[in-house]
C-alpha cells in the first residue's frame, strides 16, 4: 500500500509540474511563432517581415540570447488566407508549442488566429496590421504597436484636403476588416471638416482588375482617392488610373507604405501619399544609422530591405527587451506585467515613442505622411498627434 501511495504522490507531483510549465520556454530556448504571407498577394510584405525577424533573432542569439536562452523563431505561411492562418495558428500553438505569436500579418488573419492562441494563453504580440481589433477590446493577451488604420487616415486625409484645396474625395477599399477601417477613418476625418465621400467603391481580396472601380471614380470627378489597398492593389489601381488619364491625389494607409510600390509600379507611382511611422531603409539613405542597418541586411540576405523588414526587426527587438526584463522565470503573466509598464524611445527609423499600461495596450497613435518622389519614399510631414 505504501508503494502505491508513494507512486500516486509522484504522479501527482509530475502532473503539477507539467501544469506549471510555461509553454514555449525551456531551460535552453524560448520559441516564438509568426504567420506571414509567403506565397499570396502580400508576399512582398510577408517575406521582408520574416527576414527582418530573422536578422534580429540571429543578433540576439549571437549576444547570448534572452537570459541565457536561445531565441527560436518558427514562421508559417498563410498565403494571405484567413482559413490558412487559422490552421497555421493551430500548428504553432498546439504542435510547436510557441510561447508567443509575433508580427502576424493581416487583419482578418489575426482575427481568425487569436481564439486559437487565447485558449492556450498565448499573447498576440505586435501584429502587422493596424486594425483597432488588435488591441480593442482590452485583453491581457493583445498588444499592438502602431497607430490604427482608422486614426492614420482620420488625421492625414483632412490635412491633405486643406493643403490641396480638394472638393471631391472618393475611396476605393478592400472589402474586409482592413479596408473598412481605412474607409471609415477617412469618413471620420472628412466629417471633422464638414465633408463626406463623393463616391465609394470596393474590391474583393485577391482582385487584380480595378478598371470598373477606376471608371466609377473618374466619372464622379474625384480629386482625391483614399486607398484601402495593400501593395498589388495600390499598383493596379494607380496604374489603371494613369492609363485612363485619371490623376487625383492618392492617399493610402501604411499597409501600402513599402518599396514594392515604386519598384514594381515604376514612374506611375510618383505622387502617392501614405501615412506611416518608421521610414523605409534605403541603402543610400541620408541617415548613417539607417544606411548601416540597411547594408547589414543586404549583406546577410542579398536583397534590399523594406519597411516591413524594419517592422519585423523592431517587433522581435521589443519582444526580447520585455522578455529579458521578465527575468529567468519567463511566463505569460510575468511578460504581461513588464509590458504594462513598458515604454520605448524613438528609434533610428523615426518611429514615435511608445508607452503601455494595464489599460492601454496600443503603443502610439501618432502618424506622419510620406510621398513617392522620383521613385523613392520621402517623409513630407511631422507627426500628426
Amino acid at each position: 500500500m505504501q508503494i502505491k501511495h508513494t507512486a500516486g504522490l509522484a504522479a501527482l507531483a509530475l502532473t503539477a509540474g507539467c501544469a506549471l510549465a510555461q509553454q514555449g520556454v525551456s531551460k535552453t530556448e524560448v520559441t516564438i511563432g509568426s504567420i506571414q504571407d509567403l506565397s499570396g498577394p502580400a508576399v512582398s510584405l510577408g517575406k521582408q517581415a520574416r527576414l527582418g525577424m530573422m536578422l534580429r533573432v540571429d543578433e540576439i542569439n549571437e549576444q547570448g540570447g534572452i537570459n541565457g536562452r536561445k531565441l527560436k523563431l518558427i514562421v508559417e505561411d498563410s498565403g494571405y488566407d484567413p482559413k490558412k492562418a487559422f490552421l497555421a495558428a493551430q500548428k504553432l500553438v498546439n504542435q510547436d508549442k510557441i510561447f508567443m505569436m509575433v508580427g502576424h500579418i493581416g487583419t482578418a488573419h489575426n482575427l481568425a488566429a487569436m481564439p486559437v492562441q487565447f485558449e492556450k494563453n498565448v499573447v498576440n504580440f505586435f501584429p502587422l496590421t493596424a486594425a483597432r481589433e488588435m488591441y480593442e477590446p482590452l485583453h491581457k493577451l493583445k498588444y499592438a504597436f502602431s497607430v490604427t488604420y482608422f486614426d492614420q487616415i482620420r488625421k492625414t486625409a483632412p490635412k491633405l484636403v486643406k493643403e490641396k484645396g480638394i472638393k471631391k474625395v472618393c475611396t476605393l477599399y478592400q472589402d474586409d476588416e482592413f479596408g473598412l477601417e481605412v474607409m471609415r477613418g477617412g469618413e471620420a476625418g472628412l466629417k471633422s471638416i464638414g465633408m463626406d465621400y463623393t463616391e465609394k467603391t470596393s474590391y474583393k481580396r485577391g482582385a487584380t482588375d480595378f478598371s470598373s472601380q477606376v471608371a466609377k471614380m473618374k466619372a464622379a470627378a474625384c480629386e482625391m482617392v483614399v486607398l484601402g489597398t495593400i501593395a498589388r492593389e495600390t499598383i493596379g489601381t494607380i496604374g489603371e488610373s494613369r492609363k485612363t488619364g485619371f490623376n487625383p491625389v492618392f492617399l493610402a494607409s501604411n499597409a501600402a507604405y513599402n518599396d514594392a510600390i515604386h519598384k514594381l509600379g515604376g514612374k506611375a507611382m510618383d505622387g502617392l501619399y501614405s501615412s506611416m511611422t518608421a521610414q523605409n531603409p534605403y541603402l543610400d539613405d541620408s541617415s548613417q544609422p539607417i544606411r548601416f542597418w540597411a547594408n547589414k541586411f543586404k549583406t546577410k540576405f542579398n536583397e534590399d530591405p523594406s519597411v516591413f523588414s524594419v517592422y519585423g526587426y523592431l517587433i522581435v527587438d521589443t519582444f526580447a527587451k520585455a522578455a529579458e526584463k521578465a527575468g529567468q522565470n519567463l511566463t505569460t503573466d510575468n511578460f504581461a506585467k513588464v509590458m504594462d509598464t513598458m515604454s520605448t524611445p524613438p528609434d533610428i527609423f523615426g518611429s514615435p515613442s511608445t508607452s503601455f499600461s494595464p489599460t492601454k495596450h496600443m503603443g502610439s497613435d501618432a502618424a506622419r505622411l510620406s510621398q513617392i518622389v522620383d521613385g523613392k519614399w520621402k517623409v513630407v510631414s511631422e507627426y500628426i498627434n
